[in-house]
C-alpha cells in the first residue's frame, strides 16, 4: 500500500456522497473525509491539508464559485474537482474562473474520475514543492544579503582586495538571480527550461549577425532573466487554463517592469535591465510596457522577443496542450514581420531556423 492522499468530499447529500465516497476508495490509495457543514468544513480547512478537495454543489444554499473562493482564501493552493449534473455544465467557465481546476459530470465513469483525481493531486504536490522552494530562496536571499553586508565591511577595510571581493559579490548576486529565474520556469512543468532554450536561439541568431561577443554574452544573461518579473505573478495566473481576464491580463504585461526593477541595484547589470524591460515591446509600437517602436526598441530586445515567442509556439502551455509544428510557428512568424517581429531579423532568423 502506498502514502494514502487525502481528500476532502463536500457534499450536503448523505446517500450520495457515501457512494461517492466509496467509489473513490476502491480505485487506489485515498483516504476520504466528508462534510456537509460548511462553518465545519472551513474550520476543517484551517487545520488539515488536503491533497484534493471535491465539492458536489449546492452546499447549504451557497453557490459553488462562493466556497470556492472561500477555500481559495483559507489556501490559494488547494486545487478543487467540482462534481457537477449535466444540466450545470454551462457553469463551467465561472468555475474555472473562480478558481475550481477542473469537473466532472455525473454519473462519473471510474477510470475518467481516477484519472483526473490523480492529475489534481500531482498539481497539488506541484504547488506545494514550488512554495516551499521559494520559500528557501527568499531564507538564502536573507541569508546573502548578510553576507554581502560583511563583505562590503571587509571592502572597507582592506581596498587591495576590491576588485576580487567585487567579483565574489557579482557572482553570488547573479547565481542568486539565476536560480531565482530558473525557479520561475519550475513553476509551470511547461515552461521547464524556456530561459535556457530562448538563450540558445538568440545566441544563434545574433551570432549569424555577426555581433560582438560581448555584446551577445550580454544578451545571454538578458534572456536568462527575461521572465525573473513573473516572480510577482500569482500561480493562479501563471498556470491558469482558460484564457485570462482583462485584470490578470494587465497583471502578466507588469512582470518586464518588475524584472527590470529587480535587477536595477545590480550596476554589473546595467546592459541586462533595458533588454529585461523591452522584450515584450513589438516592432509596430503595439507591445509593452512602454509601446515602445521600430529602432527606438534595443536591437537586443528585438532578438529576444521574437526567439521568446518562437520558443512559447514550440513548446506545450497550460492553456495550449499541443505545441505548434515547426512551419506552423515560422509561418506565425512571417505573418507578424512587420507588425510585431523586425523583419530584418526574422529574415536572419528564417535563415537560421534549422539550426535551432
Amino acid at each position: 500500500m502506498g502514502v494514502l492522499r487525502k481528500i476532502l468530499l463536500i457534499c450536503e447529500d448523505q446517500k450520495l456522497c457515501a457512494a461517492i465516497k466509496e467509489k473513490i476508495l476502491k480505485l487506489g490509495d485515498y483516504a476520504v473525509f466528508s462534510g456537509s457543514q460548511l462553518r465545519v468544513i472551513l474550520e476543517n480547512i484551517r487545520q488539515e491539508d488536503y491533497d484534493l478537495v471535491i465539492i458536489k454543489p449546492p452546499l447549504e444554499g451557497t453557490s459553488a464559485d462562493y466556497l470556492i473562493a472561500e477555500l481559495k482564501i483559507l489556501d490559494p493552493y488547494s486545487v478543487i474537482l467540482v462534481l457537477l449534473e449535466s444540466r450545470e455544465k454551462e457553469d463551467v467557465s465561472e468555475l474555472i474562473d473562480a478558481g475550481a481546476f477542473d469537473y466532472l459530470v455525473s454519473p462519473v465513469d471510474a477510470d475518467k474520475l481516477k484519472f483526473t483525481i490523480d492529475k489534481g493531486i500531482k498539481l497539488r504536490s506541484l504547488l506545494c514543492s514550488n512554495r516551499k522552494f521559494l520559500s528557501g530562496l527568499k531564507e538564502s536571499n536573507r541569508s546573502l544579503e548578510k553576507q554581502n553586508m560583511l563583505l562590503a565591511g571587509r571592502i572597507e577595510e582592506a581596498t587591495t582586495n576590491l576588485s576580487r571581493l567585487y567579483e565574489d559579490l557579482r557572482s553570488t548576486y547573479m547565481r542568486t538571480i539565476k536560480v531565482l529565474a530558473q525557479a520561475i520556469d519550475a513553476r509551470d512543468h511547461y515552461t521547464h527550461s524556456h530561459s535556457e532554450n530562448v538563450a540558445r536561439y538568440v545566441v544563434e541568431i545574433a551570432g549569424f549577425m555577426k555581433l560582438p561577443a560581448k555584446e551577445i554574452e550580454t544578451l545571454r544573461q538578458a534572456c536568462e532573466l527575461h521572465d525573473l518579473g513573473k516572480i510577482g505573478i500569482g500561480d493562479n495566473i501563471l498556470l491558469k487554463c482558460s484564457g485570462l481576464t482583462g485584470e490578470e491580463w494587465e497583471q502578466v504585461r507588469k512582470h518586464p517592469v518588475i524584472g527590470a526593477q529587480i535587477l536595477e541595484p545590480l550596476t554589473f547589470l546595467n546592459g541586462v535591465v533595458d533588454l529585461v524591460r523591452q522584450h515584450h515591446e513589438h516592432y509596430d509600437g503595439s507591445g509593452y510596457p512602454d509601446g515602445r517602436k521600430g529602432n527606438d526598441i534595443l536591437l537586443g530586445a528585438r532578438i529576444i522577443h521574437l526567439a521568446d515567442a518562437y520558443e512559447a509556439m514550440r513548446s506545450a502551455r497550460s492553456y495550449r496542450k499541443k505545441p505548434l509544428f515547426k512551419d506552423d510557428a515560422v509561418l506565425e512568424i512571417k505573418r507578424n514581420s512587420g507588425t510585431q517581429f523586425d523583419p530584418k531579423i526574422v529574415d536572419v532568423f528564417l535563415k537560421v531556423v534549422d539550426n535551432l
